[in-house]
């Protein structure tokens, strides 16, 4: 995660300071950055820019300082308060699908604090959906539907589940599986009924080739057709994919930038190598070496291919979903 820290006495700043360098040890990002910022300047920074927030000094300073900037559960970052002494750390926003309270546990341990948390079902010990979906790398589609079935398992009633994938270990106290049409929970890349929770993989990999100087608009347009048609949505995409020649290419480069992904490139070797059965083309073949470049980059990692290459306006679009490896165990 991306954290930005900010304190406000001379004891709050050593015990950020620190905490910064043992967090980004850890794998973090982690600064000091109030640059001389008033708490509530330098909140609104931050929550344009960074995952989470740690004020090390007192809740209601937090709190005042974040108040106007909140938007949703599904955007704000993760907010957690580690008082000076470094005594106790609360989180107070985004404590699953932001990563408060995972961040919250994380830094209790490191320095030895009483971790504070007062979120409903992690107080009854009652499976969250929204934070295990969270820890298993899954979008949250429809967040406003959390509350009904976090409401249900703390009532003690059950709730159906499925799932498009396979899930390791044995399903939370409170779940049981049901068919697609009958779940409460679904787990899949298409949107399920209306009146359920819907979690989606971030592990759609779009494999584009495209004429050299293609604007970036030609390869949005197309690839969104693409996504509609599949009922694909556009956030389910993680990665561009395509040959080493066009690494270079503006127009890719701009729709990875538009879109917050990598555009990841391959050899005309390593496109080869890649196991299947794709679409030939001898011109691209004459052009790269390779007789087919979207499929084959879409699936130079493994996973599935979800559509084959579609072609218009000089542009070329395949998608697939890579391999997901998912487990119960991390809900605890």
């Amino acid at each position: 995660m991306k954290l930005e820290l900010i304190a406000f006495t001379q004891r709050g700043n050593a015990l950020a300071e620190q905490l910064a360098k043992t967090l980004s040890d850890h794998g973090h990002q982690a600064f000091c950055t109030r640059d001389g910022l008033k708490a509530e300047a330098w909140a609104e920074r931050a929550f344009s820019r960074s995952d989470g927030l740690i004020f090390v000094g007192a809740t209601g300073i937090a709190v005042r300082s974040i108040a106007p900037h909140l938007r949703h559960k599904s955007t704000d970052p993760a907010v957690v308060v580690v008082d000076e002494g470094g005594q106790f750390v609360i989180p107070i926003l985004s404590g699953h699908l932001g990563g408060a309270n995972d961040l919250a546990r994380e830094i209790a341990a490191l320095i030895g604090a009483v971790l504070v948390i007062t979120t409903a079902t992690d107080v009854n010990g009652v499976f969250a959906v929204d934070q295990w979906a969270r820890r298993q790398g899954l979008m949250v589609c429809n967040p406003e539907r959390i509350l009904s079935v976090s409401s249900r398992l703390l009532a003690g009633e059950t709730v159906g589940f499925f799932s498009a994938w396979p899930i390791a270990g044995e399903l939370p106290h409170g779940l049981y599986p049901v068919s697609r049409e009958d779940a409460q929970v679904v787990l899949d890349l298409h949107r399920p009924e209306e009146d359920a929770l819907w979690l989606c993989p971030k592990g759609v990999r779009v494999g584009m080739g495209c004429r050299r100087g293609t604007p970036a608009a030609a390869l949005r347009t197309l690839l969104e057709e693409v996504l509609t048609q599949e009922g694909i949505p556009e956030k389910a995409v993680y990665a561009l994919c395509t040959i080493d020649l066009k690494k270079d290419e503006p127009g890719l480069q701009e729709l990875a930038r538009e879109r917050n992904v990598p555009l990841l490139t391959y050899s005309a070797q390593e496109l080869a190598q890649v196991p299947g059965n794709f679409t030939p083309s001898p011109f691209v073949e004459q052009i790269t070496g390779v007789d087919n470049v979207c499929e084959r980059a879409a699936l130079a990692s493994g996973g599935t291919l979800l559509r084959k290459k579609t072609a218009k306006a000089g542009v070329t679009v395949a998608l697939a979903m890579e391999e997901l490896h998912l487990t119960w165990k991390e809900h605890l």
